[in-house]
């Protein structure tokens, strides 16, 4: 076990010396806004009794990698499959970047292999949540509508 801080995780996670998946990689860009547990915990407690909405990552399929939609971006689905019965598959034979180039409203994580992951953000978070830092680990320069 070693106690790290999110920008120190990351950094680790770039360095291919610890792997976690998309989620987490999510939530540790959320964590890098705050400097102490103290700002954390006063967010937190500010924010807590907002509210929540539920959450289904939507994977999208392109020719080079992956993106999981999140809710707000512009290609996720009216309806998630939130059970997982519909066996919903998107796919695409578009390349990351170009999706990336066509795209204007972004809530998304890409993914081109385990360790080259990079979140994409530029909607107002809901319910007073604060929206992560838009990390990346890869050389990849999607910014251009951001």
């Amino acid at each position: 076990f070693q106690w790290s801080s999110p920008p120190e995780a990351i950094e680790r996670f770039k360095s291919q010396e610890i792997w976690f998946p998309p989620p987490q990689f999510y939530e540790f860009c959320r964590l890098c806004n705050f400097s102490s547990l103290r700002e954390l915990q006063q967010f937190s407690s500010a924010r807590a009794l907002e509210g929540c909405e539920r959450w289904m990552p939507v994977m999208l399929s392109a020719a080079d990698g992956f993106i999981q939609l999140l809710p707000g971006d512009e290609l996720y689905p009216e309806d998630p499959d939130y059970t997982g019965e519909k066996k919903t598959i998107m796919s695409t034979d578009k390349k990351v970047e170009d999706l990336m180039k066509e795209g204007g409203i972004f809530h998304r994580i890409v993914i081109k292999d385990t360790n080259n992951l990079a979140v994409y953000v530029n909607i107002q978070a809901k319910y007073k949540h604060i929206n992560p830092l838009m990390i990346k680990c890869d050389n990849s320069d999607y910014n251009s509508r951001l």
